[in-house]
């Protein structure tokens, strides 16, 4: 009992400094305003490293975007919400841009190995781009073909990409699982 306390302890120090620090930022304190920032730059690097692991070099660019962005919407924190919840949101709408703006830009360039195993252990996949993915992709669906880009190419959770394509979290695993099988069905039967 004493340990889970104290844990939990630790779990909400941060929120409680940086909530102190915003609340009196917005009352145009300036020193912790710079505070703030610098505290909250770390607090979003990590968060993006956890979630960036196959775009490391992404990681310094997003931070600056999302503290662009948390000093641009800082009026709108409303102070008696946990301001964690706030930044957390903010963050996760960036990576999720960043994440658009690399399938429309880096789509074409990275090979198949990157997909995923059970696609690859399906048949013996000849080394390509993923353009010619992108071509196996196009005949599928959009209830199988936008979750294994969001889940699979991607990176997104699964709850993630039922928000951006509308669907049910059950229906996202679905549509993975249907979509990989017929890939996976395709890449045989042009072998």
């Amino acid at each position: 009992m004493k340990g889970e306390r104290a844990l939990r302890d630790n779990q909400d120090e941060p929120e409680r400094r940086l909530h102190a620090l915003l609340v009196r930022a917005q009352q145009g304190d300036a020193d912790a305003y710079h505070r703030f920032l610098a505290e909250l730059a770390v607090f979003v690097r990590g968060f993006l490293r956890r979630r960036m692991t196959r775009l490391p070099d992404d990681v310094e660019d997003l931070v600056q975007e999302i503290l662009l962005a948390v000093h641009n919407q800082r009026h709108t924190y409303d102070p008696d919400q946990p301001v964690t919840a706030w930044l957390h949101a903010i963050a996760r709408y960036k990576l999720i841009d960043l994440l658009r703006r690399r399938a429309r830009t880096d789509v074409l360039t990275d090979s198949l190995d990157d997909v995923d195993e059970v696609l690859l252990a399906a048949d013996e996949v000849p080394a390509g781009t993923r353009r010619d993915l992108l071509k196996l992709l196009d005949g599928l669906p959009d209830k199988q073909r936008l979750p294994i880009v969001h889940v699979k190419l991607e990176g997104l959770s699964v709850a993630e990409t039922a928000r951006i394509t509308g669907l049910s979290e059950s229906a996202v695993k679905v549509g993975i699982h249907r979509g990989l099988k017929a890939l996976a069905a395709l890449i045989r039967s042009q072998s």
